[in-house]
């Protein structure tokens, strides 16, 4: 039966169409993404409530930990409950390792390793509490399961989302929460373009197939 979701990173790309299509089949999301991106929550939410579905617009940093805390508090405050968490938020920073700085990696990981890992702590805890057992999901990546040239730190990161899913998985399982990571190839959103024209940029002459990454 559908239930209550939150999805992070839902102001555009995969994050939004998530949210519509559970929106579709029947669930309640909130929706999430930075501050800066209220705009187009609130753009989202007003799509969605048109179709007759509850929705929330709960803007944080998935980084920074009492923000993680305080979107979960809210949106069970909100909506009753938490029963899916699709921790979908990343970034992508496009260099060679020689240029990639100690504060480019470090960026990637804080939002897309730390972000993962404080969304599947804190609803995990939220779905133990509620003792009808739930649904995590993490955004991994085909760069997820094999590096590629000037993808390093968020190859890096998305391998990482591998391994701390199937961690969760089996410590989640005996409360009754799946946690599974989806690996998408190319799908044409923002970030994919951006990622594109950054490489080509660095490396017009270099043959790599950026176009299966997410």
């Amino acid at each position: 039966m559908p239930g209550i979701a939150i999805v992070t990173g839902a102001s555009r790309g995969i994050g939004r169409a998530i949210a519509c299509r559970l929106v579709r089949d029947g669930f309640k999301v909130a929706l999430n993404d930075l501050p800066s991106q209220r705009r187009e929550l609130e753009e989202l939410g007003n799509e969605i409530s048109q179709s007759g579905n509850g929705t929330f617009i709960s803007p944080a940093d998935v980084s920074v930990e009492g923000e993680v805390k305080a979107m979960i508090n809210d949106v069970v405050s909100h909506m009753g409950g938490l029963d899916v968490m699709v921790a979908n938020a990343g970034i992508c920073i496009t260099k060679p390792l020689t240029e990639t700085t100690n504060e480019d990696f470090e960026r990637i990981l804080s939002i897309n390793v730390n972000g993962t890992f404080l969304c599947y702590k804190y609803a995990a805890l939220q779905m133990i509490k509620q003792g009808r057992g739930g649904s995590i999901l993490g955004a991994a990546s085909l760069a997820s399961k094999q590096g590629w040239p000037l993808l390093g730190a968020y190859s890096s990161s998305k391998f990482a989302i591998r391994g701390l899913t199937q961690v969760a998985a089996q410590e989640f399982g005996r409360y009754g929460i799946r946690v599974n990571a989806y690996a998408p190839g190319g799908v044409d959103t923002p970030m994919l373009s951006e990622l594109l024209e950054s490489a080509n940029r660095i490396a017009p002459n270099t043959d790599i197939e950026l176009q299966r990454t997410h």
